[in-house]
């Protein structure tokens, strides 16, 4: 790191480090209300960031990014115990899993329906056992079917929009 010209030899300022982490100056004074950030200060009172803060606003920029709000982030920053860590960190694990399946299925769908020659891309039987995967959309109106297969779809996906209620496979797959 450079020095900005006031003695703070390795250190950068607060407008440089924003800078570099493409922020504004006010997210890492939030930061540091919060007790996330804890910079030094120099003779004139100005925060001097050192390499281990660069370190911490990557790490923060990282666990929001994975989804942690910022006050998990102060719990995790403020050196948790072993367990303490292990008791946050796998819920997050679990739901970020959770995420990255659900973005797989949808990149597969997508995928799908790029490559399908169909003019009508819902009548493509690829496309309509994507669709038909158990828990493929777990976030949607597909949530929880189990499976029907082509024709079945379209009346379980009826039913669910009529009723709300999210059906088994054979109480509406009738072919």
């Amino acid at each position: 790191m450079k020095s900005s010209g006031d003695g703070g030899v390795g250190t950068l300022g607060i407008g440089a480090l924003a800078a570099r982490f493409g922020l504004a100056t006010h997210v890492l004074r939030h930061w540091e209300a919060m007790g996330l950030l804890h910079p030094e200060r120099d003779a004139g009172g100005r925060r001097r960031y050192r390499a281990d803060d660069l370190t911490r606003v990557a790490t923060i920029l990282i666990l929001k990014e994975a989804g942690l709000g910022l006050n998990t982030i102060r719990i995790l920053s403020a050196q948790a115990d072993r367990a303490t860590r292990h008791g946050i960190l796998h819920p997050a694990a679990e739901e970020l899993r959770s995420r990255i399946a659900a973005a797989q299925a949808s990149l597969e769908l997508i995928e799908g329906g790029l490559h399908c020659e169909y003019e009508d891309v819902t009548q493509c039987p690829n496309y309509r056992r994507l669709i038909a995967e158990p828990g493929a959309f777990r976030h949607t109106v597909y949530a929880g079917l189990f499976a029907p297969k082509n024709a079945c779809i379209d009346e379980a996906v009826n039913h669910y929009l009529a009723t709300g209620v999210l059906p088994s496979h054979d109480s509406t797959c009738r072919h």
